[in-house]
């Protein structure tokens, strides 16, 4: 089981991985309901992509009710609703990992000790596992390092793995 905040299922909508990490996966891809609606937002590129793949019920919404729990997470780590979601249901349901690109959400993940993976390591997961040539996985690297917040350092070293010269 995976759980998902927005920052990662966006991004990975975004550079097109979504649809073949849902399809490939073993377990469970969970969102809490904030998540579906910020990640449904109009407008927003990934959008129809996400919104299909709840319909197929590749991606399960969740509806959260320890509203209480996930407000602490909120104030203990300076979060949104939606990763201090995330957090909680991964918790509440010993979840494997929680997808997150956000710095404070990783910082609660590894104080949780909660797994946590992000939209880089994913991509780079996909070359290793022959979903993606390297060429294409190094176009979506560079498409990764133009639409998120990852440094230079982090996109670099994404590539130089990608390269093989890890």
């Amino acid at each position: 089981m995976i759980i998902f905040d927005a920052s990662t299922l966006i991004l990975l909508a975004r550079i097109e991985i979504l649809e073949l990490f849902v399809s490939n996966f073993q377990g469970k891809v969970l969102i809490p309901h904030s998540v579906e609606i910020e990640a449904l937002k109009k407008d927003k590129e990934g959008t129809p992509l996400i919104e299909e793949l709840i319909k197929r019920k590749k991606i399960q919404v969740i509806y959260m009710k320890d509203k209480n729990q996930v407000e602490k997470l909120m104030d203990d780590f300076n979060i949104g609703t939606g990763e201090a979601e995330a957090i909680w249901l991964a918790l509440k349901k010993d979840a494997r990992v929680v997808a997150t690109d956000d710095r404070n959400a990783i910082r609660a993940c590894k104080m949780l000790h909660l797994e946590f993976i992000t939209a880089i390591a994913f991509l780079i997961r996909a070359f290793e596992k022959g979903f993606l040539e390297r060429d294409e996985a190094l176009i979506k690297v560079q498409r990764l390092s133009n639409i998120s917040r990852y440094g230079k350092a982090i996109i670099e070293d994404a590539i130089k793995q990608l390269k093989g010269g890890v």
